[in-house]
């Protein structure tokens, strides 16, 4: 009999249930208070699934700075797997780990290696990534060596295979940059992710996708992403992942719930499986272990409450873009990237940096050196993201122009703190106010 992935078998019984599954992201540099937040986040009342998260040490790869911040005691910003070593690592997650309570490994590195192969002999089967979202946003490290490290590390995880294991890889291409990235790109680059995975040997792989300005965009954005799964990955494991919003966060607590609120109305909605959950803490300080148990407490009510108002769709959560004009604008913006990607070569890594060097692929905003830096977004009046310029991508513009949308530093500022201001302007007004759920629009302040 093929092997499950842990990761994903325990997704696919949740949503079969009727239950989002919630998950945080948490990591200590000290074994034991990585293993007492784990336990904390097991006997969560929620569906709750756990989190080692990294330090920023391991994820560049500089262990030697990891092993001497742990000689000298220093409070490390995530858990260094690499350093600590299969024992230790072994029992972190000694009877914890299982059918009912899965773990995940994140870490943000463009050189994963040595990072997953820590993990699966840990037993730890689950980790997210991807050559393009773990490269742009976050270093140096060059399109071209990181699509060859994951290569090599998608090749490390298919050969777990034939010991029993079954390895879960996310791909974090819905959550480039966090914010100002129209959904259209979030989702084909969330794809292409997806499929350079089943290129190289992965079977159980989620897609993600970032909630942005807009709760009715986001909705059609996950339904389209949904859809073009199903059209182009019929043959592996996948299930969908909303991130909690990841810009700017509210600064009122009451702010910080209506966001978290939404972006769990947004997965029932739309039938996505899982969520990763932000706290109340998040604008002002790291997060506790007390924090995250509060948010994925919360999270878990507010899908029961979803649920009992009859919002959970039926059937598999997919929608025809024909009757929706934000599902369908997203999923043909996406299929065009999609397909002009993978019509560039059949490998999706070579299609992927040949994409990226002719301007077909081209994240707004983003400094990396390989990125061609030619395209901007905006937020529009009714908090949509839009396109102003699309330089080589193969899209169309709707809405207002590249001449008439130039931002300057300061509406660029404005942009980013938006959602947070609307957040927490509405909780000023409302402080027990409804959800705004889509359809029921938040004025976003510019």
């Amino acid at each position: 009999m093929a092997p499950r992935s842990l990761f994903g078998d325990f997704v696919a019984r949740s949503r079969a249930a009727g239950r989002l599954v919630v998950q945080p992201r948490m990591g200590f540099g000290d074994p034991r208070a990585m293993r007492a937040g784990l336990t904390a986040v097991r006997r969560a009342d929620a569906t709750a699934i756990g989190t080692i998260t990294l330090d920023s040490y391991t994820r560049v790869g500089d262990l030697a700075a990891a092993r001497q911040a742990l000689a000298e005691g220093a409070d490390l910003n995530g858990y260094p797997i690499v350093v600590h070593g299969r024992e230790t690592n072994e029992g972190v997650v000694d009877g914890l780990l299982g059918r009912d309570f899965p773990i995940q490994v994140r870490h943000g590195s463009a050189r994963p290696q040595d990072i997953i192969a820590s993990s699966l002999r840990a037993g730890l089967d689950a980790t997210e990534g991807g050559p393009v979202s773990y490269c742009l946003p976050y270093g140096r490290v060059s399109l071209r060596d990181s699509v060859r490290n994951w290569e090599e590390s998608c090749r490390i995880m298919a050969a777990s295979r034939r010991y029993g294991c079954e390895p879960h890889v996310e791909t974090f291409g819905g959550c480039m940059l966090g914010q100002l990235c129209p959904p259209g790109l979030l989702v084909a680059i969330s794809l292409l992710e997806g499929l350079f995975f089943r290129w190289h040997g992965v079977r159980s792989i989620s897609l993600s996708y970032a909630q942005q300005t807009s709760a009715d965009q986001d909705c059609g954005a996950v339904r389209a992403l949904r859809r073009l799964a199903g059209l182009f990955m019929p043959d592996v494991e996948w299930h969908v992942v909303i991130y909690t919003y990841m810009g700017v966060y509210p600064r009122t607590a009451s702010g910080a719930r209506l966001l978290l609120e939404q972006s769990v109305d947004i997965a029932v909605r739309t039938g996505a499986e899982r969520l990763i959950v932000k706290t109340a803490a998040e604008a002002h300080r790291i997060a506790s272990v007390a924090d995250n148990i509060e948010a994925l407490e919360a999270a878990a009510a507010a899908d029961l409450r979803a649920r009992a108002a009859g919002l959970a769709p039926a059937g598999d959560g997919e929608t025809d873009p024909a009757g929706d004009p934000d599902t369908a604008e997203v999923f043909e913006e996406a299929l065009s990237i999609v397909t002009t990607v993978l019509d560039l070569n059949e490998d999706p890594g070579a299609a992927l940096l040949e994409a990226f060097a002719r301007g077909l692929l081209d994240v707004p905003y983003c400094l990396h050196a390989d990125n061609t830096g030619r395209t901007r977004s905006y937020i529009a009046p009714d908090g949509r993201l839009r396109w102003s310029d699309t330089g080589a991508l193969p899209v169309r513009i709707t809405g207002r122009t590249a001449a008439s949308t130039r931002m300057t530093a300061a509406d660029l500022l404005g942009a980013l703190s938006c959602v947070q201001r609307s957040f927490d302007h509405a909780a000023d007004d409302h402080a027990t106010a409804r959800l705004p759920r889509p359809g029921r629009r938040v004025h976003l302040i510019l």
